[in-house]
Parts: structure tokens; sequence; C-alpha cells
């Protein structure tokens, strides 16, 4: 496969796909990303008229839109070092009364799906009344197992404490771009990967550059691919400015910490563990 020398701290303008097609095998630590969702802006109404992508319509066949996301999940999978992430956000969608879930072809792809975790919106664009209020999106965490485990290593507690169910809001409409995510969504899935040394964080659809953003201002080198030069601009000015958004960072990463850590309990003895390992005369291991 491909072995061109990575360049970080770049946005290159160009197809996701083909610019994943020329990354080296096993070069990437850890990918966050938001693929354009298949709206199929052409049928839909009112709503959707202000949320038209720059460069891309949105409008692709189901199959071969599905098609097209395994094949860029798979050149993911295949840039990833062994024991890499994905961070994959995607939403559930009804065309026509049909459900559409990620999960029909994240697990056609070769990714282990290491967890679900649901973003909590609080808010919802669905308006009409077929449904209940859609107000959650999804963020798959896929995972490439090292040397066959599939299991990965351990996250640090002060991670681990956080849920399944990540309570952002969206960042507001605008006309740079339809649907950024928040900043402190990349922030929370970086900072959270094992490992203390410098990583190479990737985004195929950077957008207007949160993914890099929070890498850079995270300690880390990035690489991002946006089909639309419009984008990119946006992109490199928000980078240049990435200091005016510290306190975003620092705001996630204070959720990043225990104050009486479990171990720190037990050692004073004061805590309890009545499904541990019992000792020899049956009393509770503390």
């Amino acid at each position: 496969m491909a072995n061109k020398k990575l360049h970080l701290n770049t946005v290159i303008i160009g197809d996701a796909l083909k610019e994943l097609n020329k990354l080296s095998d096993n070069s990437i630590d850890v990918t966050v990303t938001s693929p354009p969702y298949n709206k199929r802006n052409q049928s839909q109404g009112w709503l959707v008229t202000n949320e038209k992508y720059s460069h891309f319509d949105d409008y692709m066949p189901e199959e071969a839109y599905q098609e097209w996301q395994i094949n860029i999940l798979n050149e993911l999978h295949r840039v990833t070092k062994s024991g890499g992430s994905v961070f994959y956000n995607h939403k559930l969608r009804w065309v026509d009364g049909i459900l559409f879930h990620p999960y029909q072809w994240i697990t056609r792809s070769k990714w282990l799906v290491r967890q679900e975790i649901v973003w909590d919106r609080a808010i919802a664009a669905n308006m009409r009344g077929w449904r209940f209020w859609q107000v959650d999106e999804r963020l798959y965490w896929l995972y490439k197992p090292e040397n066959g485990h599939t299991v990965g290593k351990e996250l640090q507690s002060k991670h681990a404490k956080l849920s399944s169910i990540w309570r952002f809001r969206p960042v507001s409409r605008s006309k740079d771009h339809p649907a950024p995510f928040p900043l402190a969504l990349p922030v929370r899935a970086i900072a959270a990967m094992p490992g203390e040394e410098r990583k190479i964080i990737l985004d195929p659809f950077c957008g207007t550059g949160t993914t890099l953003v929070a890498a850079k201002l995270l300690g880390h080198d990035y690489i991002g691919i946006d089909i639309s030069p419009n984008y990119v601009e946006l992109t490199k000015n928000r980078l240049g400015a990435s200091d005016l958004e510290k306190n975003v960072v620092s705001d996630e990463i204070s959720k990043h910490k225990i104050d009486d850590p479990f171990v720190a309990r037990k050692k004073r003895g004061t805590i309890t563990w009545p499904y541990g390992p019992k000792t020899n005369n049956g009393e509770t291991d503390t």
C-alpha cells in the first residue's frame, strides 16, 4: 500500500478516499471524524435549505453511500496503528419511513466496535410528528487490535468515569458550515486515549477544523482532509487563532478528574467491595 511520507500539521484539499489512499500503513494514532450524513437535501423540506455543504451536495443513492463509507472506514483501518482508534460520528436517518442505522455498514467494515456512545445534543431539528424528537447522535469508538488482543489497553480511571452518554450542545448554526460538532467532543475522545506520547490525529472530513484544533491544543500533531477549499481556508484560520479556544479545552479536561480515587479509598480502608475476592476467613477483601 501507500508509503507516502506524512506531512504533519497540514490541511489537505482533496477527496477523502483518494487522500487517505496516499497515507502510509499504520501511521495514525487516533481519528475523530463526522462524514456527510447523506441527508439527501434535494428531497427534503425547508429545514435543510440552510444545511448545504460547500463543494458537496450530500445526495447519493443509499447503497452507494454505505459502500463509500465502508471504503472510508477500511482505509482508516489500514492507516491506523495497531492499538489505535477511530471515533466515528453519525446519526440514525429515516428516508420515506425506512430507518438507516450506521451500524448497518460499520459492522461490514474491518473495524472492531469497542463502544457505541450516545451524543445527547439536548435539542432536535425534527419538528414533525411521525417520531419522538431525535435529540441524539452516535459516536462509534472503533478499535484496531494489537497483537490479536481485542480488549486493548485500559483507560485511566479519570477518563473511564465518564459515561457512554456525552451531553454536549451542538454548535450554533452558521453560514460557514452546516454541521460542525462541538470542540469538547474531540477533546474528550483524544484526551481519553491511553498513552502520554505525542500522537498523530486525523480527520478526513475536517470541515472547519474542530478535531485539528482539539489535537493542537492538546499538544498533538494532526492531518486534516476536506474536499472544500472554503473549509480548508476556514480551518487554517481557526488553527492560527486556536488559543482563543483554550478555555473550552480546559473546561472539558477539568471533568477528567477524580478527587478521591478508588485505590486511595481502598488503602485507607474506607470502602468495602462486596463483590471482591474473599479472604481465608470468608470476609470480603477490601
